[in-house]
C-alpha cells in the first residue's frame, strides 16, 4: 500500500460526536499519549487512539463496577457487534474508523468471554495462570489486528502480552492491595516485537503498572519520562 493509500485508510472519520466522545475518553484515561504520539506515524495516529479506546470499551465492560453481571452482557453485545463487522455492518462509533478493515474481527468476537474469565484474578491475586493463559487467543487476534492496522509483523504473543495489553484498563482503584501490587512489580518488561504505536503504548503502560506495584496507583508520566520512554520504545 502506497503513503497516500495508507493516510487515506487512517484518515478518520468526521462529524461523529459519538465516536469523538469515546476518544475523548480515552485520552483522558492516557493524556502521556499527547506526546507519546510524535513517535507514531502520522499516517497512523488517528487509527492508532480508534483502535486503544476500543480495547479501552472491552476492558471497561468485562471489569468495571463491583457487580460482574453487566458485563456479561456488554461482551455479549460486543460479539454480536464484531461479528458484525466481520460482515461489513457496524453500530458502534468507533466501528466508522475500523469495521471495514480486513481485522479478525470473528477471531477477537471469540475470544472476548475470556475477559471476564480474567476479572477476578486481576482484582484478587492476579496469579491464576489458566485465567491469564486463556486470553492468550485474545491477545494473539489483537496482534495480528495490528499487523494490518499498522503494518509489520505481529511478532511472538508471550504468555503475559494480554495482562499488558489490559493493563491500559488498570485505574486508581480501593483494592489496591500487596498482592497486586506485588503481581505488577513481577511482570516482565513487554515485548518488543510488534508496530510502532504498540510498542509505543506499552512503554507507558509498563511505566504506570510500576508505578502501580510501588505506589498503588498507576500515574500518568511526566513529559520528560514519556519522551524517553517513547523514543526508545519507537526504535524498537
Amino acid at each position: 500500500m502506497n503513503d497516500a493509500a495508507n493516510a487515506a485508510a487512517n484518515a478518520p472519520a468526521a462529524g461523529d460526536p459519538a465516536r469523538d466522545d469515546l476518544l475523548d475518553k480515552w485520552r483522558g484515561r492516557w493524556p502521556e499519549w499527547r506526546i507519546a504520539q510524535a513517535f507514531v506515524p502520522e499516517a497512523q495516529r488517528a487509527t492508532a487512539e480508534a483502535w486503544f479506546a476500543l480495547l479501552q470499551e472491552w476492558t471497561d465492560a468485562a471489569w468495571a463496577g463491583a457487580d460482574p453481571t453487566p458485563g456479561f452482557a456488554k461482551l455479549a453485545w460486543w460479539q454480536e457487534e464484531l461479528r458484525g463487522w466481520a460482515k461489513g455492518a457496524r453500530r458502534h462509533p468507533l466501528g466508522r474508523d475500523l469495521h471495514r478493515r480486513p481485522l479478525p474481527w470473528d477471531a477477537l468476537a471469540a475470544a472476548l468471554p475470556a475477559l471476564q474469565a480474567a476479572r477476578e484474578p486481576l482484582a484478587a491475586d492476579m496469579r491464576d495462570a489458566a485465567a491469564l493463559a486463556a486470553l492468550r487467543p485474545l491477545a494473539e487476534a489483537a496482534a495480528h489486528g495490528e499487523a494490518v492496522l499498522f503494518g509489520g509483523d505481529a511478532g511472538a504473543v508471550p504468555g503475559d502480552a494480554f495482562p499488558w495489553l489490559a493493563a491500559h484498563a488498570l485505574r486508581p482503584r480501593a483494592d489496591a492491595h500487596a498482592a497486586a501490587r506485588a503481581w505488577a512489580r513481577a511482570l516482565p518488561a513487554p515485548a518488543r516485537a510488534g508496530t510502532r504505536p504498540r510498542r509505543v503504548y506499552d512503554a507507558l503502560a509498563q511505566a504506570r503498572l510500576r508505578c502501580f506495584g510501588t505506589m498503588g496507583v498507576p500515574l500518568p508520566l511526566s513529559p520528560l519520562p514519556t519522551l524517553w520512554r517513547s523514543w526508545r520504545a519507537a526504535r524498537g
